[in-house]
């Protein structure tokens, strides 16, 4: 593999050509920090019970499989002293917690949030605002329960770069996530009163007043019913099937159904896989707003994230199928601080299952223009086009000796805007990388591709479900197409200005609070109506 020269390979948002970048250090000295602040005091009872959780399932593990055994311990003195070894653990777990909890506070600062934890071993953490990538409040189930919220940020960095405020009141944690948003983004704060800092409560400090919550307006909103039969419509539910299908008629033809416990891991697997699915993304909201895409959802655990302008690094619409009959498109992107393999699944989706309109309006809503004169027109050729359908350049003739089945609709299109791929025959997929966000560039050549002439262009991003690659391209097509897209890559960074990202899709600003909608809004015959309009649609 081969990489374009002078492509950058942050992970963050790549800065202009000739800049130098600014190492991630400290921006201000620790001891010019003031107004720490702890955590909500019921923290150490919402962080203790995991412990003695923990502590039950293993003793559930060790012990659960002999059952005479785990009988003759609810008997006599035996009971007692399990009982009170559980209790003694508990109490333990709670006072670790609550030990914790007083040694934790953070601090805000124009510059970055600072983050003490540690109890034997201290740890000073910070999270450069100017580094921010998204703001979350997450709010699990039992938190939820008596009002309280965690505030995750994440930040441009590695594995581990998150930092995590665990737990604040939930109107606490909205004007916190408003004001880190405020100042990422540049602003002033609006005044400061006086307050007294939380070590030092006679010693006066200066506190900001806080910012407005900016106004939001919501773009789309997923019904339940849709979404349960999307996941039913899945992979894994028909595979499940077919091994229920399959275990049943060996039972039969075997007459032993012992044969039939083979399911057992499948039928786990697969319950766990539709219960996931559905709770991520039941109640899913996406809004728009001057700080950024807003989506919230969630059933048992709610979850309201928030991507500041710019931040998206790539997008891609995936379509599997089953999902081919009433065309519905998966969304997902790629941030920066997102995209670990935990977290892939729940924080890195734009929509779940969205109608062709609906993916075109979360396609507009990351990249309002897409450097065409008529871009509904390109996603749709991409969607179900093929060859050079929408002037996209194909993959020759001869790479059906490599891809038999999918080879006609490998393809690219290169915009003003965006670098737009399209694959798959069965699964379809589409991935867009604004030219400003590309990470680096390369070419891969196997040793069948060398003797036919073929080699596939690769685009990285940041870490996500999203890895643009336009497979078995002509060999010489595929190497101007990257030296081309070096320079509009240099070219498109040099005049980025993502702060104007909202104002492109008519979302309200402080400096135009009621803007007229940039389209007609619908009539009630069009209400139920999927919208398949371009960038101004993205409001509708």
């Amino acid at each position: 593999m081969t990489s374009a020269p002078g492509t950058p390979n942050a992970p963050g948002t790549p800065s202009a050509p000739g800049t130098p970048r600014t190492p991630d250090l400290e921006t201000e000295s620790v001891e010019d920090v003031t107004g720490w602040r702890r955590m909500h005091p019921v923290t150490p009872a919402l962080k203790g019970w995991k412990v003695l959780v923990a502590v039950l399932a293993i003793g559930w593990f060790q012990v659960g499989e002999n059952i005479e055994q785990a009988i003759d311990l609810l008997h006599g003195r035996a009971f007692l002293l399990l009982l009170g070894g559980i209790l003694l653990i508990g109490l333990i777990g709670f006072g670790y917690s609550a030990v914790a909890w007083r040694v934790t506070r953070f601090a805000v600062t124009d510059e970055a949030v600072h983050l003490r934890t540690g109890i034997l071993f201290r740890q000073q953490r910070q999270a450069r605002l100017d580094r921010l990538q998204a703001v979350d409040v997450v709010q699990p189930l039992l938190a939820r329960l008596v009002g309280l919220a965690e505030l995750k940020l994440e930040v441009a960095g590695g594995s581990g770069s998150a930092v995590s405020l665990a737990f604040l009141r939930e109107a606490e944690a909205e004007a916190l996530r408003a004001e880190l948003l405020a100042l990422a983004a540049g602003l002033q704060r609006p005044g400061a009163v006086q307050v007294a800092d939380a070590e030092q409560p006679t010693a006066g400090a200066a506190a900001p007043q806080p910012f407005d919550v900016a106004p939001e307006r919501q773009v789309y909103e997923l019904p339940m019913g849709r979404l349960v039969k999307a996941t039913l419509r899945s992979g894994t539910v028909p595979t499940l099937l077919l091994i229920v299908a399959g275990a049943i008629a060996l039972s039969i033809a075997s007459r032993d159904i012992s044969a039939a416990f083979v399911l057992v891991a499948p039928l786990f697997g697969a319950v766990t896989y539709v219960w996931s699915r559905i709770n991520q993304g039941a109640n899913f909201r996406a809004a728009i707003s001057p700080d950024g895409i807003r989506l919230r959802h969630g059933l048992t655990e709610a979850r309201a994230q928030t991507v500041p302008p710019g931040r998206v690094q790539a997008i891609r619409l995936r379509q599997g199928p089953l999902w081919r009959g009433p065309d519905w498109w998966r969304v997902e992107i790629n941030v920066a601080g997102y995209g670990q393999s935990d977290q892939q699944q729940r924080d890195t989706v734009l929509h779940p299952v969205a109608t062709r309109g609906e993916a075109m309006t979360a396609l507009w809503l990351v990249l309002p223009d897409l450097g065409v004169d008529d871009p509904t027109a390109l996603v749709e050729a991409a969607m179900t086009g093929k060859d050079t359908d929408g002037g996209f350049t194909s993959a020759p003739r001869r790479a059906r000796w490599v891809d038999p089945v999918g080879w006609r609709r490998h393809g690219v299109r290169v915009t003003d805007r965006a670098l737009v791929t399209r694959s798959g025959r069965i699964w379809r997929s589409i991935d867009v990388v604004p030219h400003e966000r590309t990470q680096s560039l390369g070419l891969a050549q196997g040793p069948l591709q060398r003797r036919l002439g073929l080699a596939s262009f690769v685009l990285h991003s940041t870490p996500g479900p999203v890895a643009p690659s336009v497979q078995h391209l002509d060999a010489g097509v595929a190497a101007a197409l990257l030296d081309e897209q070096a320079e509009r890559a240099r070219t498109a960074r040099a005049s980025a200005t993502p702060e104007q990202w909202m104002r492109a899709v008519g979302a309200p600003t402080p400096a135009d609070p009621d803007p007229e909608p940039t389209t007609p809004p619908p009539t009630e015959a069009q209400t139920d109506a999927p919208s398949t309009t371009g960038p101004a649609g993205a409001g509708a």
